[in-house]
């Protein structure tokens, strides 16, 4: 089951395009933090999706967000990735799944008719103290960073809750 409103993110330490472990309080920016789950590197919709928030990051710090990705891809995969579309932002590691499990991202979906279990497209504004403001369950990735943006920009940087 998918986290929700009011919740809390659940703990981590999990390895960045580096190889360095990464926490929560390492990620956070003044206001807190975007944490996007997305299923594939290099895979069209995540591409576009991560496109977005590099396009858009600037805006992100500008209220006080900062922005990592999360995926079950390898850190080498990350890197790769990174360096291909030339991402600014953090990418973690996930690779057992236990972060994506934690938050309900991981779990059944439906792509073309097709049910299976993988990565749930969603993204988690986690507020200083990691209380969840803004969950978005089953995003499309086309849209999304500029109807999250919308949403900060429309709260004074916090989203409505």
């Amino acid at each position: 089951m998918m986290l929700e409103k009011g919740q809390q993110l659940p703990p981590f330490e999990l390895p960045d395009q580096d190889g360095r472990k990464r926490t929560f309080a390492g990620l956070v920016g003044p206001k807190g933090l975007v944490l996007y789950f997305y299923p594939k590197d290099n895979t069209p919709g995540c591409t576009l999706e991560a496109q977005g928030f590099r396009d858009r990051l600037e805006e992100f710090r500008e209220l006080g967000y900062n922005v990592a990705g999360v995926s079950r891809d390898s850190v080498q995969s990350h890197t790769a990735f990174i360096e291909r579309h030339r991402l600014p932002f953090t990418l973690l590691s996930d690779a057992e799944g236990a972060l994506s499990e934690a938050t309900g991202a991981w779990g059944e979906k439906v792509l073309y008719g097709k049910r299976s279990v993988g990565m749930i497209r969603s993204t988690f504004v986690a507020g200083l103290d990691g209380t969840l403001l803004k969950v978005y369950p089953r995003v499309s990735a086309k849209g999304h960073v500029e109807k999250l943006l919308s949403d900060l920009k429309g709260m004074g940087g916090t989203p409505s809750v």
